[in-house]
């Protein structure tokens, strides 16, 4: 099976339990910190991904992090779990999963704005509320800077692009004119 349907299993199964039994946000800080520690560090991340090394080593470890990192207890039985099964390694896709789970449930949207020069702090604050607004949700925003765009606004959510940019409406001009 595919690591990231994998992780989408456990990542649903996580959040129902989260959300009956503990903190999904404390859930979600937990695997963040088991995740990075695994990414800064080289040495664990091999020890997790080597079929070498026995499946009881990696539980002792997994259950020295959670306990050091006092991970809440469906995180640590998780992690002993995904231990036991030879699946650490699939803790950063399960993390992504979770968290796409976790801001859906906070009915928070990710949106990536791009623009040709740098906003000001007064106008993310205006694009977030007019965001805001056009999804009815709250918005977690990025920004970016395309000069290449050379003026206007392309925001992502989720699959959705809206492209507000002059390279765009020059393009489409000139597709008119050559028609």
């Amino acid at each position: 099976m595919p690591s990231r349907a994998s992780a989408a299993r456990y990542a649903r199964a996580l959040f129902d339990v989260a959300l009956k039994e503990s903190d999904p946000v404390q859930i979600e800080r937990d695997l963040a910190a088991f995740a990075g520690l695994m990414s800064s560090n080289a040495e664990l991340q091999a020890a997790f991904t080597n079929p070498a090394v026995p499946v009881s080593a990696k539980r002792r470890i997994a259950e020295a992090l959670g306990t050091r990192l006092s991970a809440a207890p469906p995180t640590r039985k998780l992690l002993l779990l995904l231990a036991d099964r030879d699946r650490l390694a699939i803790v950063p896709d399960l993390l992504a999963i979770y968290r796409e789970r976790l801001m859906e449930h906070q009915h928070v949207v990710r949106a990536e704005v791009t623009t040709a020069a740098p906003l000001s702090p007064e106008r993310v604050t205006q694009i977030e509320q007019k965001l805001a607004a056009l999804t009815g949700r709250k918005v977690n925003m990025t920004t970016s800077v395309d000069p290449a765009i050379i003026g206007g606004v392309v925001t992502r959510i989720g699959s959705t692009v809206y492209d507000g940019s002059l390279a765009t409406q020059l393009a489409k001009l000139k597709e008119k004119l050559t028609v």
